[in-house]
């Protein structure tokens, strides 16, 4: 297998500290936690383990979309951040639906896109190798396809 390919696994077969890595994020992200150390205490989990495997873990969401995805990433707040990031689904033929950028803050900007990928020329397993490996990319969140 090659570096940063993707696996969909069923969750009942792996050990549960991805979960609550997972769950720890999702504290974060909805303010039940203000803290790192609130989010990790919360979910049952060590600061360095949340830290070694936050980046590499979040959630994939199949919904029945008619070939749409989503996707959820931190940008770095650089001039043509979003147009090199967007324009990496118009080059495998994705139609963007909608861009949600969210106002940068600490020099990071969340970005939501959602794209019909029924007429994509490869995989979507591919288009996230491709957009991870973008200057400006700091992180995928998360993938709904």
């Amino acid at each position: 297998m090659k570096d940063n390919e993707y696996l969909i696994i069923d969750t009942a077969v792996l050990p549960d500290i991805y979960e609550k890595v997972v769950y720890a994020t999702s504290l974060l992200e909805s303010g039940e936690a203000v803290s790192t150390s609130e989010a990790v205490r919360m979910a049952g989990i060590s600061r360095s383990v949340y830290y070694k495997y936050k980046d590499g873990v979040f959630p994939y969401q199949k919904k029945d979309s008619d070939g749409i995805i989503s996707m959820q990433v931190v940008l770095k707040d650089k001039p043509g951040a979003l147009m090199t990031f967007l324009s990496v689904f118009s080059e495998v033929n994705a139609n963007i639906l909608t861009v949600n950028q969210n106002i940068p803050v600490k020099g990071r900007a969340f970005v939501t896109v959602s794209a019909r990928a029924q007429d994509m020329t490869i995989e979507a397993t591919e288009l996230v190798h491709r957009i991870k490996e973008l200057e400006n990319v700091i992180k995928i969140d998360s993938i709904i396809g």
